[in-house]
């Protein structure tokens, strides 16, 4: 089965990434005021790379295809100069989560609406530290378009990463933020001297999870996140 294939048979599911997500004590929705929260979403879209391929071979997934992705500015007073996948807050206008995810990716990276099919979206996931539930919905890019920093006071970098790459070994880990006496960890990833990690990085790697892509990789292998 192609990685298209794959994506849009998920998708179609509409599967919870991660196990025991379909509840609400599952960890997608830990430390979410339902009662007060926003609705968001991002859109996670893989194409085909159209200027290099991935350094590292994986039997799970074409060494050509690839995910899009923003760096936040690091002006923003919200997760300042981290990556994120395209998306924003869900606006009184938008007709679905998936209306809002691709508007936003066109006016954070400028491409061309036209040439992303929408395979669906999927479960909500909760992003504690702002409150919102957002939705992820996956896209394939079916005719890429160029892509840039169209704003500078949103973002500082727009990139797409080779999805192989992402799942070998040598790019994981898990970054650990300590706060107050407590320590947090997410999955990361480093490529390209670029780090993947909070939010997307979770979601990235449970969505790598559900769709059987991943790879074994240390999780006891800790770095401080790039705060």
């Amino acid at each position: 089965m192609s990685a298209y294939a794959e994506l849009k048979a998920f998708a179609e599911r509409a599967a919870p990434i991660g196990p025991g997500a379909e509840t609400t004590e599952s960890w997608q929705l830990r430390g979410i005021d339902l009662g007060t929260a926003r609705p968001a979403a991002v859109l996670i879209l893989f194409g085909h790379l159209d200027d290099r391929p991935a350094r590292t071979h994986s039997a799970a997934v074409p060494d050509d295809l690839d995910v899009l992705f923003v760096t936040r500015a690091g002006t923003l007073r919200s997760h300042p100069g981290q990556v994120a996948f395209p998306g924003g807050k869900i606006d009184d206008d938008d007709a679905s989560p998936a209306a809002a995810a691709l508007r936003e990716a066109e006016e954070e990276t400028g491409l061309d609406p036209a040439g992303v099919e929408i395979l669906g979206a999927l479960p909500v996931v909760g992003l504690p530290v702002s409150n919102y539930l957002v939705t992820p919905v996956l896209g394939w890019w079916a005719s890429p378009t160029p892509v840039r920093v169209v704003d500078h006071a949103e973002s500082s970098h727009v990139f797409r990463a080779p999805v192989a790459d992402l799942l070998s070994d040598e790019v994981r880990f898990t970054a650990v933020v300590r706060r107050n006496g407590r320590k947090h960890s997410t999955p990361a990833f480093t490529i390209d001297g670029i780090t993947i990690w909070g939010f997307t990085g979770l979601l990235l790697s449970r969505l790598f999870d559900g769709l059987g892509w991943a790879q074994p990789w240390d999780e006891n292998r800790e770095r401080d996140a790039p705060l």
